[in-house]
């Protein structure tokens, strides 16, 4: 019965929000409702762990955004799209908000067989009342562990797991979540930059080349990125970048 209850929480809200949306203007002839908050006492044991559950269920969904960040392919890809348009000194076009959107899709489409393995073994078992939460979580968590140990180098993961002062593992089931995760991220920074370097070479020639005409014509005043700055994007344009930086950082995975 807990259990039931936990799951249809979501369910619940998903109907409650349907329904106001639906209802229109006709929902302002609706009375609302007086909500009071109290700190009574519980009657019974299992009331104090529908609470605490709920309470564990609204953090979870606060870290959500950190879990997407930091344990997926997101970090690397939204790094590398801000080093690209440092490069090319177009300040703020593309727009952060694009940035940040086109990494979250493709950050979906890289670990979308990883959320279909967690779907397959871990969301329908457990809502189909076959295993309990805990062997649901643990179901969940082997498919996000193997991507993040595959993009792990082996001197980050040794250094944390000095660190954390434990034994020598001898498979990945002995290295703890949380010793992977920061090794994952710090693997996925240097990652980043090595990409982001290369990424600035070609621009970086450029702009010295502009540079060395203008200085040679005299037009020490004249800034070299205005005039740098249209090269870089025909350059970036006819060499078909964005589908040459898509498609490289979608095989670096």
């Amino acid at each position: 019965m807990l259990q039931k209850a936990v799951k249809l929480l979501p369910v619940a809200l998903i109907v409650l929000f349907s329904l106001l949306a639906a209802s229109g203007a006709a929902a302002q002839d609706l009375a609302i409702p007086a909500l009071k908050i109290g700190l009574n006492g519980p009657s019974s044991p299992q009331q104090v762990s529908v609470a605490m559950q709920i309470l564990l269920l609204l953090t979870v969904l606060t870290l959500a955004p950190a879990i997407l960040v930091l344990m997926t392919s997101f970090t690397r890809l939204v790094v590398v799209f801000h080093f690209l348009r440092q490069a090319l000194g177009t300040q703020q076009m593309p727009p952060n908000q694009v940035l940040i959107g086109l990494s979250l899709f493709l950050t979906f489409f890289i670990m979308f067989p990883v959320f279909q393995q967690i779907n397959r073994q871990a969301v329908k078992p457990y809502m189909a009342e076959e295993i309990t939460q805990q062997e649901a979580f643990s179901r969940a968590m082997h498919p996000v562990r193997q991507f993040m140990f595959r993009e792990t180098r082996e001197n980050d993961l040794a250094m944390f797991i000095s660190m954390a002062k434990l034994d020598q593992p001898h498979t990945v089931k002995d290295i703890p979540t949380y010793v992977i995760i920061p090794a994952f991220v710090i693997s996925e920074l240097k990652t980043a930059f090595q990409i982001g370097f290369l990424i600035y070479i070609p621009f970086l020639i450029l702009d010295m080349v502009v540079a060395s005409v203008l200085l040679s014509m005299g037009m020490m005043m004249l800034p070299p990125i205005m005039i740098s700055l249209p090269f870089k994007l025909i350059l970036f344009v006819l060499a078909d970048g964005w589908h040459i930086m898509v498609g490289s950082l979608m095989k670096s995975f």
